[in-house]
Parts: C-alpha cells; structure tokens; sequence
C-alpha cells in the first residue's frame, strides 16, 4: 500500500517570474518559503532582467 501524501494535496505556490503554479518538492522540504521560481530558467530570466535595470539607472 502506497504511503505519503497524494500529489493533489501537496502545497502549491505561483512562480515570481511566470506565475504558473509549481507543487512542492522533497527537495525544498527545508527551504520551502524561500523557493520563489519554478525552473532554474525562471530564476536565470529574472537575474538577468534585474541586472538590466540596475544597469539602466547608472551613468
């Protein structure tokens, strides 16, 4: 008999960069509230737009 919790019931949060909803992972167990993106090309997008807009407001 299968044990755990059923994928349906894991806990789901929307992604900073694209807002699709991602479902928890085994692997984020410890740092579940500080994963903000849903694919490490989410999280590559958004350094790279922050990094142009700091570079926008320099001289």
């Amino acid at each position: 008999m299968p044990r755990g919790v059923k994928k349906a019931h894991l806990p789901e949060k929307p992604c900073a960069c694209c807002g699709r909803p991602f479902t928890w992972r085994k692997k984020w167990e410890k740092v579940w509230d500080e994963v903000r993106f849903c694919s490490d090309r989410c999280r590559a997008e958004a350094r790279r737009s922050r990094e142009a807009a700091n570079r926008g407001t320099r001289p």
